[in-house]
């Protein structure tokens, strides 16, 4: 078989989308399974479409990169999107095809710099991980290339600015896609930071804030990436040897967070595409962070205790999936902001997403930080549903009773605490070491006596979880009818 190329697709008479030739408008700092999922899929439809009509030049942002394998394609990559959708198994195939090369920078630094001085180009893309967005001040102006990625930008973005500098709209729409808060926002301090550290002048500080437009950005979706398993065997099928398959859900959703003169520039409502422009973006965080990934925190440890091991087999337990529904529509839902409609139609995507045959999603994964993540996903909820009911959410209280049970160890290893189901097998409770300590410290004691110790620990919470009226009685009730009965049994309570 041959490589996957424009010529290999020739010979097959493939009779998809393909755009060989077009400027490069964008530049994507990071080459990964990710935004080729996501990202490059949303600009290849774009430019099917609406005549878009752009490619995308990759930049691996570290040493080590994916840049010769897809070179030797000609940029080509099969991408799947697979899960379940309106009730039906979902597997959609598409060459993406929208992407002209991919650079190194720590090899072709000039090639890079180079890019900057293209007319055409206009977008920014970036997901350089969580830890990508760092201001490091040991990067000098004169590194081939920086080592932080804010400061390889602003070495770009100098470069544009000795290019175009007169001449006004040749700035950069930037969307940055990094998992942290206000991305955007946090990119652009860094560039700011950078340019006054060189001391690059007041006239590139003025046309950075004037000419570029740094978008905070939402992203959603699960991608799996190069499905080594499968590999082989999909390649038979495709009659093609493609080695940068890249494998994702059916779900996609992207919130950026930018002037209502984006929408013109970037036509993703034309094409029928799932990304919203808007000026605020924080709303639809709210929304993914309280109910996907608070629904997650929710059950998945109580029904790991109950014997469960994938989020996949908990939608078939019609008492699992019963008590998340309950959380979701009953107890999130009426403390957020969003139109109700939107919140519940979201809701729905996400059972069909934890419904998805093509992941094994364990829940021992997700318990990783439980801690942290109660706090962040859960909280919020249990706080406003107070709030404005005067009383407590079931569910919600329950959840913090399954963590209480599921981090309730015996044996304090390098490796985490060690903790042992009903059923006998034993797992290890992952966390910072202080918070696994301490659970360890607390290990003997009863029910009320240890639900007290961790609603009062304010260093994990920031406050006192007993001012809650009727929280710690209540939290203390469930955990014992846990030892008693066993999680699956208070779930069941719970509906």
């Amino acid at each position: 078989m041959e490589k996957l190329s424009y010529q290999t697709l020739e010979k097959l008479d493939y009779d998809g989308y393909l755009l060989k030739d077009a400027p490069e408008r964008v530049l994507q700092f990071g080459e990964g399974n990710f935004l080729r999922a996501f990202v490059d899929y949303f600009i290849d439809v774009l430019n099917e479409k609406t005549g878009f009509n752009s490619k995308v030049v990759l930049c691996q942002p570290i040493a080590p990169g994916l840049a010769d394998m897809i070179n030797e394609q000609e940029g080509l990559y099969t991408l799947f999107l697979r899960g379940f959708e309106n009730g039906q198994k979902v597997n959609d195939k598409r060459v993406i095809s929208c992407v002209s090369r991919c650079l190194n920078p720590y090899s072709e630094y000039e090639t890079v710099l180079a890019c900057a001085e293209n007319p055409d180009l206009r977008f920014i893309a970036c997901n350089t991980t969580e830890a990508g967005i760092t201001y490091d001040p040991s990067c000098q102006f004169t590194d081939v290339p920086a080592d932080s990625y804010p400061g390889k930008l602003t070495q770009f973005l100098y470069r544009r600015f000795e290019k175009f500098g007169k001449e006004a709209g040749k700035g950069f729409v930037i969307l940055s896609c990094e998992l942290i808060d206000n991305n955007g926002k946090e990119l652009e301090k860094c560039v700011l930071s950078y340019a006054k550290q060189w001391n690059l002048g007041d006239e590139f500080l003025n046309w950075i804030k004037a000419e570029n437009i740094f978008c905070s950005t939402l992203v959603d979706r699960i991608v799996t990436g190069y499905p080594r398993s499968e590999a082989a065997e999909i390649c038979e099928e495709l009659g093609y040897i493609d080695n940068i398959i890249d494998t994702g859900e059916v779900f996609g959703f992207w919130v950026i967070e930018g002037p209502d003169s984006l929408k013109k520039e970037l036509p993703f409502e034309e094409a029928g595409l799932p990304v919203v422009i808007c000026g605020d973006h924080k709303p639809y965080k709210q929304r993914k962070v309280r109910i996907l990934n608070g629904a997650h925190t929710s059950f998945v440890l109580g029904a790991y205790l109950a014997g469960q091991d994938i989020v996949r087999n908990c939608m078939d337990d019609e008492v699992i999936c019963g008590f998340m529904n309950k959380t979701i529509y009953d107890e999130i839902i009426p403390t957020l902001t969003l139109p109700e409609e939107e919140l519940k139609s979201f809701a729905a995507s996400v059972t069909e997403r934890f419904k998805n045959p093509f992941i094994d999603h364990a829940l021992l994964a997700i318990s990783l930080n439980s801690t942290s993540k109660w706090k962040a996903r859960v909280m919020p909820s249990l706080k406003g549903f107070v709030e404005k009911n005067h009383g407590l959410p079931s569910c919600i209280t329950a959840s913090f009773a399954f963590y209480i049970a599921f981090y309730h160890g015996t044996t304090l290893t390098e490796d985490g605490l060690t903790a042992v189901r009903p059923a006998g097998d034993t797992y290890t409770v992952k966390d910072d070491k202080q918070i696994l300590q301490f659970f360890y410290d607390h290990k003997d004691e009863d029910a009320a006596a240890l639900t007290h110790s961790v609603c009062t620990n304010t260093e994990f919470w920031g406050e006192d979880l007993t001012a809650i009226e009727g929280f710690e009685a209540a939290v203390s009730g469930y955990l014992k009818d846990i030892e008693e009965k066993g999680a699956y049994a208070v779930m069941k309570e719970c509906l």
